[in-house]
């Protein structure tokens, strides 16, 4: 079999992933300087050794299918929602039954099916300029459609999966023909292309190039803590609305175990342990998310962003909807 050069150099890396039955091999889209020291503090814990590899969430899902049952992997680690249905819908899940995981996860950032669990709360708000905007000109997502903010607007490009899991969030909550109307008007709205990731746009908001832009909040973190007079602020859109799910949009960081893996007893453990009050704030804080178990708190930076009412609309809408989004965010002519 040939694998594309990407592939090729996760194929070489799996060589030395040869593990004992009591080890956990874990396939992850999350870099290496976020989950390393998770491994590290687990088999501290526990004893147990965690082998793993990194990469992009495509060529390490294409990766599972090709190595079938000979798979050396027994848990998948990845960003979005979108990326775990994706995975979940292309058989290389399994269903895992864990209290734990029940009482640890909310529900809306799970699996229905057990085959995948949120560790990680991503939140995608509006980041403002606070010379060019007053707060109270804001309120909604679906307000930055409206023709006030024409030549205001910044977007990250519609090719990311996070904002195409916000527009397929959307087509859940509003139907087709509304979230067609409110993308449609923000690309009318924008002050120029979309940018290739969230901190340029951030950037070009900071810059005045535009009044507003939507990011996920730890982009702006790592911004602020670098450029700390950029006159930026967070604003949470969608709250104290009508409807109870209406809230911010989240997305989540998580992981499944294996369809094929050789310890699944092991990677069910390993997960449980990163939802837990022990592990929840090595694996949240040091990429300013927040903890998706309620029961802990965020780190101080990410806390002093303040509280917001979440959708909560399941996540996994995020994928089985991303389809659709994509054709919608073309026909508009969101690139």
């Amino acid at each position: 079999m040939t694998f594309p050069p990407l592939m090729a150099a996760l194929v070489l890396a799996a060589t030395a992933l040869s593990a004992s039955a009591e080890d956990v091999v874990v396939y992850s889209a999350r870099a290496e300087q976020l989950i390393k020291p998770l491994f590290d503090a687990y088999t501290r814990d526990t004893g147990v050794q965690i082998k793993f590899i990194t990469g992009a969430e495509g060529p390490l899902m294409e990766r599972l299918k090709a190595e079938g049952q000979n798979t050396p992997a027994d848990m998948l680690l990845t960003v979005d929602a979108g990326n775990l249905w994706q995975a979940s819908h292309q058989g290389l899940l399994r269903p895992v039954q864990s209290k734990a995981l029940q009482d640890n996860v909310p529900a809306h950032l799970r699996d229905p099916g057990n085959e995948w669990f949120g560790l990680s709360v991503r939140a995608r708000t509006i980041v403002y300029n606070t010379t060019m905007v007053k707060p109270s000109e804001l309120s909604t997502y679906e307000d930055l459609a409206d023709p006030k903010w024409k030549g205001r607007l910044c977007l990250r490009t519609a090719k990311k999966v996070y904002n195409q899991s916000l527009v397929a969030m959307m087509i859940t909550e509003h139907g087709e023909p509304k979230t067609e109307a409110i993308v449609k008007g923000w690309v009318n709205n924008l002050a120029t292309a979309p940018f290739a990731d969230d901190t340029k746009a951030m950037e070009a908001v900071a810059n005045r190039q535009c009044a507003a832009t939507v990011v996920n909040t730890y982009y702006y973190g790592r911004l602020m803590a670098t450029q700390p007079k950029y006159p930026l602020a967070i604003f949470w859109p969608n709250q104290n609305l009508t409807s109870k799910e209406a809230g911010v949009h989240v997305n989540v960081s998580g992981a499944g175990v294996t369809r094929h893996a050789k310890n699944p007893a092991g990677a069910q453990k390993l997960i449980e342990w990163l939802s837990s009050d022990r592990a929840q704030n090595l694996f949240a804080d040091n990429n300013l998310e927040y903890p998706v178990n309620p029961k802990v708190k965020p780190a101080d930076t990410v806390a002093a962003w303040g509280s917001f009412q979440p959708n909560l609309i399941n996540v996994k809408e995020a994928g089985s909807l991303q389809a659709q989004a994509v054709k919608l965010m073309d026909r508009v002519g969101y690139k």
